[in-house]
Formats: structure tokens, sequence, C-alpha cells
């Protein structure tokens, strides 16, 4: 049953990932007249993201099984759908949504398979995280409107 926990902690470590990388590399590359809005915006994200990914792999640790190594590793775990090109301030707010939209049910099908497996502090983790990621979807629906 741990085995099952770890698989669905690399697949939340892996979108969570890149949700994070997405999100800050909008920040970075973000222009236009509301450049300072959205800049700041995408910086509360990526900021509150960004310890949830050390929680995760102590979680992985946790359970006896080996944190990411690599990228690459990563990246194998994640559905997210990464960009290529710089987009416009609107287009970057969308695919964060989207990509805030695969976090939330990666979340909640491991929380799932971890209250299945009686892993009260990794659900309890990842109820926390799913709470975080609604109110990110909250914020960036918000802003498409």
């Amino acid at each position: 049953m741990h085995e099952q926990v770890v698989l669905a902690l690399n697949k939340v470590m892996g979108d969570t990932f890149v949700m994070y990388y997405k999100s800050h590399s909008y920040h970075w590359n973000i222009e236009g007249p509301d450049f300072y809005e959205y800049h700041t915006f995408l910086q509360e994200i990526y900021s509150e993201i960004y310890p949830a990914i050390d929680t995760i792999a102590e979680h992985i640790r946790a359970l006896d099984a080996y944190a990411p190594t690599s990228l690459k590793y990563i990246k194998d775990y994640s559905t997210i759908q990464e960009d290529d090109i710089v987009v416009g301030a609107m287009q970057m707010i969308k695919n964060l949504l989207d990509a805030n939209n695969v976090v939330l049910l990666t979340l909640m099908m491991a929380y799932k398979i971890a209250e299945e497996a009686g892993e009260i502090g990794v659900s309890n983790f990842l109820q926390d995280r799913v709470i975080q990621h609604q109110k990110h979807g909250w914020m960036l629906k918000s802003t498409l409107k």
C-alpha cells in the first residue's frame, strides 16, 4: 500500500513542481500595462507553492522511498503542458489556471490513496494543499474575467 502512496506523491511532486516553475517563469516574463500587478500576483502564487515541494519530498522520504533526483524524473511524473515560447499575460493566467486544475485533480487522487492506506499525516497535508490550490484557482479565474 505504501508504494501506491509513494507513486501518488511522485505525481503530486511532478505536477506541483511544474506549476511552481510555470508560475515563476511567468513572473519573470510577464509584460504589459498591468505588469506590476501580474508580476506581484504570480510571485504570491509561486511563493506559496514552493515550500510545499519540500514537504512533499519529506513525505516521500518518510515512506522510505527516495525523493526525485532529477528534473527529468519530475517531468516524467507531471501531466502539465510546458510552454516553449513566451505567451501574453492573459494566456499565462489561463495556462496557469489549467495547470492548477491538474494539480487539484492529482492532489485529490493522492488524498484518496493516502486515506485508504491510513497515512493520516500525508492525507492531512494533501487536504491542506487542495485548499490552497482551490484558492489559487479562484484567484486565477477571477483574474480572467
